[in-house]
C-alpha cells in the first residue's frame, strides 16, 4: 500500500463517482478512471496505469471493472479491490434491473414497442462502431487479417465463440511478434523507447503477493458456491444453474469486450427459449443508457430468463445469478493475476496471444454486426445450411437509414451516445404515427 493510499472511505467516494457517471463504454469509462485516479487524486501514475491497463486487456472479462479492482488494490489491498471494483458495476446494474422490470410490464405498448424500433438502429450502429474502432487496432499485419477473416467465416457456420477465441490465442502464442529492441535495431533506431518494466522503477510497495493468492482462492470458491448449492437444492437443469454456468463460461473465455459474446449469447440464449432476438438487441439498448460496462447486459438476459421461467422472483434470482457469474470471476483473476502483472509486460507469446485474439474478436463484431443488422432491419431471414442471411426483400428501408445515419453520427461526428439513443427512440415514434 502506497504512502499516498485513501482512506476506504475516500476511496469508496470516488469509486462510487466513477460508477455513477461511467457513460460511454470502456473507453469513456477507462478515460473517467484515469481523470479521477491519475489526473485528480494522483493516486497512480501515468506508467502504472498503462501498465496495469494492458495487463486487464490480457484478461477475459470486462476490462474496465478489471482495471477498477485492479487501481483498488493497489491502492488498498483486498478492501480496496471490492469497494473499487463492485461500485464500478453496481449503480449501472440496480439501473438495468429496473429497465428490465420496466420492459417486461411495458415493452409490448405499441408506442414503447415503436420506440426500440428506433433503439435498434442506434444498436446497429454501436456495433458497426465497435467494428471500426477494433478494426483500426487489429489490423496491424496479414496475419491479423487472415485470423480475422477465418474468426468471422469459423462464426458464420456456427462454431462454438470459445472455441474460436483458444484457436486465436494459440495462433498468436506460436506466432509471437518480434521485440520492440529487434524491430528498432531492423529500421536502424535506437532504443528510445525501453520496455515499460526498464523504463520505470518497479515500485515496491504493493500489496502482498501471498495475500492476493489467498484472496483469489477464496473468491474462486465464493465464485463458485451460488451455482453448486443451486445444483444440490433444485438440479443442474434448472434454469438458475444453466444461467450460473452460460455466464461462468463466458467469464473464462470473453476476451475483447461485450460485443464479442453478444452473438454467441444471444444464439444460446435464443435456443433456451429465454428471450428472443428482437428482446436481446432491446437489451442491449437499455444497457447502452446505462452507467457501467456494456456487459450488464447479462443481468438483461438472466432476468429475462427467470421471467420466462416463473416470473417474477425468479427473474431477480437470474438476473442476481448472472450479475454474480458475470464479475465474481474478476476478482479471481486480478487477485491471482496483478502480482504477476510485471512479468508478463515483456512476453512476447502473450503479446502474440493478445493480438491474435484482438483480431479474432474483429471476426465476432463482424459476425454480430451481420446477425444483428438481419434482425434488426429486415423482417424476415433467408437459412442457407448452417449460415443465416437478411431477406432483403423484407427490408425495413426508414429503419436502415436510420442506422446509417446513426452510423455516420458515431463515427464520423462522434456524436454524444445517450443524445443518439434518445434521438433514434424518437424517430422510431415518429415512423410509427406516420404509418412506417
Amino acid at each position: 500500500m502506497s504512502a499516498s493510499a485513501p482512506s476506504l472511505s475516500t476511496l469508496f467516494r470516488e469509486s462510487l463517482k466513477v460508477g455513477c457517471l461511467g457513460f460511454g463504454g470502456p473507453a469513456g469509462q477507462i478515460a473517467l478512471m484515469h481523470r479521477v485516479f491519475v489526473d485528480e487524486r494522483q493516486w497512480i501514475d501515468e506508467t502504472r496505469f498503462q501498465r496495469m491497463l494492458a495487463f486487464c486487456m490480457l484478461l477475459p472479462g470486462p476490462e474496465a471493472q478489471q482495471l477498477a479492482t485492479y487501481v483498488g488494490w493497489r491502492l488498498r489491498g483486498w478492501a480496496g479491490a471490492l469497494i473499487a471494483g463492485w461500485l464500478f458495476v453496481l449503480p449501472g446494474a440496480l439501473v438495468v434491473l429496473c429497465l428490465s422490470a420496466l420492459y417486461v410490464v411495458y415493452g409490448t405498448q405499441p408506442l414503447v414497442a415503436a420506440a426500440f424500433d428506433g433503439v435498434k438502429c442506434a444498436v446497429v450502429a454501436l456495433v458497426a462502431e465497435a467494428l471500426f474502432k477494433v478494426g483500426k487496432r487489429a489490423l496491424k499485419t496479414s496475419l491479423a487479417l487472415w485470423i480475422a477473416i477465418a474468426a468471422f467465416v469459423a462464426l458464420l457456420f456456427n462454431a462454438p465463440f470459445p472455441a474460436v477465441i483458444v484457436i486465436a490465442a494459440l495462433v498468436g502464442a506460436l506466432t509471437p511478434p518480434p521485440r520492440a529492441g529487434e524491430v528498432r535495431a531492423e529500421r536502424g533506431e535506437g532504443d528510445v523507447h525501453a520496455p515499460l518494466s526498464q523504463s520505470a522503477a518497479r515500485p515496491d510497495n504493493s500489496p502482498a503477493r501471498g495475500g492476493a493468492w489467498k484472496h483469489a482462492r477464496l473468491w474462486f470458491v465464493l465464485w463458485l458456491a451460488p451455482p453448486a448449492l443451486v445444483a444440490l437444492t433444485v438440479g443442474t437443469e434448472h434454469v438458475l444453474f444453466q444461467v450460473a454456468l452460460l455466464f461462468s463460461i463466458l467469464a473464462c473465455v470473453t476476451f475483447g469486450g461485450a460485443y464479442a459474446l453478444l452473438a454467441y449469447l444471444t444464439a444460446e440464449a435464443v435456443a433456451r427459449g429465454w428471450l428472443t432476438t428482437a428482446q436481446m438487441i432491446d437489451g442491449l439498448g437499455l444497457a447502452e443508457t446505462t452507467p457501467g460496462p456494456l456487459i450488464l447486459v447479462n443481468e438483461f438476459v438472466g432476468f429475462m430468463a427467470g421471467w420466462s421461467a416463473a416470473g417474477w422472483g425468479l427473474a431477480l434470482a437470474g438476473a442476481a445469478m448472472a450479475l454474480w457469474c458475470t464479475f465474481a470471476p474478476s476478482f479471481v483473476w486480478i487477485f491471482a493475476g496483478a502480482p504477476m502483472a510485471e512479468r508478463l509486460e515483456n512476453n512476447r507469446r502473450a503479446a502474440g496471444a493478445l493480438a491474435a485474439i484482438t483480431a479474432a474478436v474483429l471476426g465476432v463484431i463482424a459476425k454480430l454486426a451481420l446477425f444483428f443488422a438481419a434482425h434488426a432491419l429486415f423482417e424476415r431471414q433467408l437459412t442457407l445450411g448452417p449460415v443465416e442471411l437478411p431477406d432483403l426483400g423484407s427490408a425495413r428501408l426508414w429503419m436502415i437509414a436510420l442506422a446509417v445515419v446513426a452510423t455516420v453520427a458515431l463515427i464520423r461526428f462522434k456524436a454524444n451516445l445517450l443524445a443518439l439513443i434518445a434521438a433514434c427512440a424518437l424517430a422510431g415514434l415518429a415512423a410509427a404515427q406516420i404509418g412506417l
